[in-house]
């Protein structure tokens, strides 16, 4: 006769166990058994940029809401739109397409792709600081002054401290460009670059058309 309480008490100590035939503690308990998986953890890079975006986010939104009150008084003349603008708006968005032709690059390992990129994006965003420049003496020479009118104010203050992110920017990319000797190099910087740099195209086509067309 086959002995029972034995196997009793076998499946007594067996623990419990899920429907995918492991044990419920899996994964909880006791790390390292089995199929535990790892979180990676975010790269310092992205957090960092992603509070940029917020950062810029507020000071722009704020930017908006007092030109919109300050639209409204009296006193508010249209500003003339300098045409080297519309060149300008369509620099930076090639600039932003190349870049984001630079990050596919890089994800499928291809290096001269990505160098090419990042040279030809960090170019256009030169051209396009250059152009911004171009507008403020276009209409210094036609008379308009920080402090002709209000709209005209708005607009050096808004575009002047789009300039200056934008800066910043062609900094970070400059650094790329440095360090893009193979694709490894920059996997940690070619993301968050593009990132901040489609947020600064999206945030100058917003600006263009709240100075010209609201």
């Amino acid at each position: 006769m086959t002995p029972i309480a034995p196997t009793l008490e076998k499946k007594r100590a067996e623990p419990p166990r899920g429907p995918s035939g492991r044990g419920w503690d899996h994964g909880f308990g006791q790390p390292g058994r089995g199929e535990d998986a790892q979180v990676p953890p975010v790269p310092p890079a992205r957090v960092a940029v992603w509070l940029v975006v917020a950062s810029v986010t507020i000071l722009f939104a704020a930017f908006t809401s007092t030109y919109l009150a300050r639209r409204a008084e009296p006193d508010w003349q249209a500003l003339p739109m300098p045409a080297v603008l519309w060149l300008n708006t369509g620099v930076l968005a090639v600039s932003s397409l190349l870049l984001e032709w630079a990050r596919r690059a890089r994800l499928r390992g291809q290096l001269p792709q990505l160098r090419t990129g990042l040279m030809l994006a960090t170019g256009l965003g030169l051209v396009f600081l250059g152009g911004q420049v171009v507008a403020w003496r276009q209409l210094a020479a036609a008379g308009v002054f920080l402090a002709t009118n209000p709209h005209n104010a708005f607009f050096y203050l808004l575009t002047g401290a789009h300039g200056l992110h934008l800066a910043g920017g062609l900094l970070a990319l400059f650094y790329a460009v440095g360090k893009a000797r193979d694709v490894d190099s920059v996997a940690g910087i070619v993301e968050p670059v593009a990132t901040y740099w489609h947020l600064l195209g999206a945030l100058w086509l917003y600006l263009f058309v709240l100075l010209f067309w609201i």
